[in-house]
């Protein structure tokens, strides 16, 4: 395995950025993954990994994890602690870095008696790592993320553990044009949002007519745009007790996806 000890080397310093930077991650279509359990899901889950770095000290200590991406990927290489701390976006690294080639997310096939859950510029990585967790384990066939954080943001990926490696996400960047060609198709789509007067979302899929299912998630603070809403067949809510005036949108997606698969 090769040894790259300076911190300044080009492939250190390109790791690192696609780590910062979400255009850098747009332009090239490469992600950078850290950890040594999310590497491993990465070679496991069939993602291309382009390139991987390990310290020595990873090496000895998550041998069997850098084994399985050492398996798929020809170009891995030994770096420094220093190095290591200059890619890493964490506070205390593990010492294990994939550089990853992005999947295309251009365009999704949405079945008819599907579940699915659009995100509309949710801004928290941490958010959005949540609620592609809690779909993936709650059962939802794909997600739809339109504006708001990067699903390829290092806080997103460790927050979704592995689960945007995995689950089919399509990435629109008009949600509203989006719903509407769904609608045209059979689909029905709910807009959740924070109102009494909206249906209850436990009858969602009663009033759903049995078709296949879009709810759309709003951003933290704003919720929904007025388009996105006004593209919908109705609204849905979830119903609140005590004074909270709405949840945060982890959470509701995480109800939502209980609701749409119950």
């Amino acid at each position: 395995m090769e040894k790259l000890n300076s911190k300044n080397n080009e492939k250190i310093k390109y790791a690192r950025a696609l780590a910062r930077s979400s255009a850098e991650r747009k332009a090239s279509g490469e992600f950078l993954l850290e950890g040594a359990r999310l590497c491993s899901d990465a070679a496991e889950s069939g993602t291309e990994i382009v390139r991987a770095f390990f310290t020595e000290t990873a090496i000895s200590k998550y041998g069997e994890y850098i084994g399985a991406v050492e398996s798929v990927c020809s170009e891995c290489y030994e770096i420094s602690e220093e190095a290591s701390d200059k890619i890493s976006d964490t506070g205390s690294s593990q010492g294990v870095f994939c550089v990853c080639r992005a999947p295309d997310r251009s365009a999704l096939s949405l079945k008819p008696g599907g579940r699915y859950i659009a995100l509309e510029n949710v801004q928290d990585p941490s958010n959005v790592g949540a609620v592609i967790r809690s779909a993936e384990a709650l059962g939802i066939d794909a997600l739809i993320i339109s504006g708001g954080c990067d699903i390829y943001n290092p806080k997103a990926l460790r927050a979704a553990m592995g689960s945007s490696l995995r689950m089919d996400i399509f990435t629109p960047d008009d949600l509203p044009e989006f719903i509407r060609r769904a609608r045209e198709n059979g689909m029905k789509a709910f807009a959740c949002v924070p109102d009494r007067s909206a249906f209850d979302i436990r009858k969602i899929n009663e009033i759903s007519g049995g078709k296949g299912i879009i709810c759309c998630i709003g951003n933290e603070g704003s919720g929904l745009t007025e388009q996105t809403v006004n593209a919908c067949d109705a609204a849905v809510t979830i119903v609140m007790q005590g004074r909270a005036e709405s949840l945060n949108a982890a959470a509701a997606a995480a109800l939502t996806a209980w609701e749409l698969k119950r």
